[in-house]
């Protein structure tokens, strides 16, 4: 059909000319999917929505208890989707453009106190080739703010240890520089000539950084489960991502002083305006301690 052949050509586009990662691809496809059942139910071709559809279809999610976020997300989809069309000569205006989607309050970034993070790092057992690797993965998060995607796609042409430093590929295929702490180039060390070279496997080229069991390349999920394992064994009692470890090394760099765009470079964000949540995360730290230690500011 006409709408699948559309959809996979602009989910290739994502993937391949815009480098997303499969986990956005696949949630752009769910939620162009979840557009294109709304048009069958309503017995009409998603392509050539007729006018007043798309805020129908913004009814509906909202009618059902859809979040606000959701609802944002989905409409930006159609949004990208449409935009595509245009530019592919395929179709001519792009009603999801004037649509207006729901307002988002700012949600502010979790992240962990300098003394859960040092709890955290303790937990791996550094004694096994898998223990040595979990601890090397959980400081580098922390060193860098990578991304787990940029973690797990690390070769070892990319580690510099002598300099402190790693090369990363980050969103849109945009190369940068992220400096590696003491701690890290040491766990990294330890990894490499005591862990890794028992996970690798006879005949087998490997060149990325963090192998399983299996003497392949982590996977992201994997990253995700073991930093929710060390997360229960440190007695955090939290539930926490890779990216908690991002907002964290973010947070802390501000809360030391660093400059923010130095804290952008170093996130690799294309925009100042996204590295800036986290100078009111740091502010609403501040007016915490402040009420919490003046006798007057109650």
């Amino acid at each position: 059909m006409a709408w699948e052949r559309e959809r996979d050509d602009f989910l290739a586009y994502l993937a391949e000319d815009r480098a997303y990662s499969r986990h956005t691809v696949a949630a752009y496809q769910d939620d162009l999917e979840h557009y294109a059942c709304f048009c069958r139910e309503q017995a009409v071709d998603p392509l050539q929505p007729p006018r007043g559809l798309l805020r129908a279809y913004l009814a509906y999610l909202s009618e059902r208890g859809y979040a606000r976020r959701t609802i944002a997300r989905r409409l930006t989809a159609l949004r990208s989707f449409f935009r595509f069309r245009q530019r592919q000569g395929r179709s001519g205006e792009n009603q999801a453009e004037q649509l207006h989607g729901p307002k988002l309050g700012r949600k502010l970034p979790t992240f962990l106190s300098e003394e859960q993070v040092e709890a955290l790092l303790r937990a791996p057992a550094a004694v096994t080739p898998l223990g040595k690797r979990d601890a090397a993965i959980l400081e580098l998060l922390y060193a860098t703010g990578a991304r787990v995607g940029e973690l797990v796609a690390l070769n070892l042409a990319d580690l510099n240890l002598g300099a402190g430093c790693a090369r990363v590929l980050g969103k849109g295929r945009r190369e940068r520089i992220v400096l590696l702490g003491g701690r890290a180039v040491a766990a990294l060390r330890l990894y490499l000539t005591a862990g890794r070279p028992f996970l690798v496997k006879a005949g087998r080229a490997e060149q990325a950084v963090f192998l399983n069991r299996s003497g392949r390349r982590l996977t992201d999920r994997s990253v995700r489960r073991l930093v929710d394992k060390y997360c229960q064994a440190a007695a955090l009692n939290l539930h926490i991502s890779p990216h908690t470890l991002r907002h964290t090394f973010a947070t802390h760099l501000l809360e030391h002083g660093a400059d923010l765009r130095s804290v952008q470079e170093l996130l690799g964000h294309a925009s100042l305006s996204t590295t800036q949540i986290y100078t009111h995360v740091t502010r609403q730290r501040l007016y915490s301690e402040y009420r919490a230690a003046h006798p007057r500011a109650e």
